[in-house]
């Protein structure tokens, strides 16, 4: 959804009980001084060492279309992967799905629904990534044999690595302007007669300023176990980020937002993005940005509409351009349905 929407006094009452904003602050601190620890300390490029690495391509055309810096603008489903703080923006039941078509044949997909839980409090969300990479031949690496019918090196095999992520995450309001998230997050991966899983665990805050939207967010992802495959263990993904979002204008017919974020993946050096989204009459969009201190990508570019559907539902619509630079480029498509 284009714009963040104002929370109703009755889920406030429901979603604000708990723990003071006190807790909130501490944990908000703690994070923040994890992800600003100067560079010397952490900036080490470990390209290669962990797994499941498709947990960091993006999930969203909405967000992509902004360089991916959602971690503070999070405010629809798609927070399950983002910033599971975010899921208390959803005023109603949300669904959503992406398709991106990766280079190399490789295919990629997320779906996701999120719907508030006004009983207890908070929002639910559930989420799934799937990742395929198509047919490939298998190889051998006894050089000197030769396999006819695939070509030289070739076993006369062919396999697919597959990929899955399944998650359930929780956001609830501590305040009025604070929120935090909780996500937990199956991991799988299969390729021939192989597999391995694991579970990784997310958590994410949110601050509302009340100044032109203007919010303050931080989120740790995939922490967990180390991902065990035949006989190499290898680290998760972990990824630290900080982010921000403001209304730069705030009007009837046009809305232009600002956002921004930093983040310390566990396997590389910092990463920065930076991008923006024009609204036109709650109706239209527009969006660009830019992916700083990355290996093959850097501009992003989209377009999204949101229309009315049935008697108080929406549906909308989302497409996302990322150059990946020498891999030529990345296209996400994402439908969305609020009810």
């Amino acid at each position: 959804m284009f714009t963040q929407h104002t929370q109703p006094s009755r889920i406030i009452r429901h979603l604000r009980s708990g723990p003071g904003c006190v807790t909130v602050l501490a944990l908000s601190l703690l994070v923040c001084l994890i992800v600003a620890t100067p560079g010397g300390v952490f900036a080490q490029a470990k390209v290669g060492t962990t797994g499941a690495q498709f947990l960091e391509l993006g999930v969203s055309a909405r967000s992509m279309g902004m360089a991916d810096a959602f971690t503070a603008m999070s405010n629809d489903v798609s927070a399950v992967y983002y910033n599971p703080a975010g899921l208390t923006s959803l005023l109603g039941t949300e669904i959503m799905a992406t398709y991106i078509d990766m280079p190399a044949g490789v295919q990629y997909g997320f779906a996701a629904v999120g719907f508030p839980l006004e009983a207890v409090g908070g929002v639910l969300g559930f989420g799934v990534c799937a990742l395929t990479s198509g047919s490939m031949i298998e190889r051998t690496y006894a050089r000197g044999v030769d396999y006819p019918d695939e070509g030289r090196f070739g076993t006369g095999r062919k396999f697919a690595w597959n990929d899955l992520a399944v998650s359930v995450s929780y956001g609830r309001y501590l305040t009025d302007r604070f929120s935090l998230g909780f996500t937990v997050r199956y991991i799988g991966e299969q390729v021939l007669d192989y597999s391995a899983s694991s579970w990784s665990a997310d958590v994410g805050t949110s601050y509302n300023t009340g100044y032109r939207d203007f919010k303050l967010a931080m989120a740790i992802s995939n922490f967990g176990p180390d991902l065990k495959f035949i006989e190499k263990a290898t680290p998760l993904p972990i990824n630290f980020k900080f982010g921000g979002s403001i209304n730069v204008i705030d009007g009837t017919d046009h809305v232009v937002t600002l956002v921004a974020e930093g983040s310390h993946p566990s396997d590389n050096l910092e990463k920065y993005n930076a991008g923006m989204e024009y609204v036109f009459k709650d109706r239209f969009a527009l969006r660009m940005g830019g992916r700083f201190n990355y290996n093959v990508d850097g501009f992003t570019a989209g377009a999204g509409m949101r229309l009315p559907y049935g008697e108080d539902g929406q549906i909308s619509f989302d497409y996302a351009y990322q150059d990946f630079g020498i891999l030529t480029e990345v296209h996400r498509f994402t439908i969305g349905f609020v009810f």
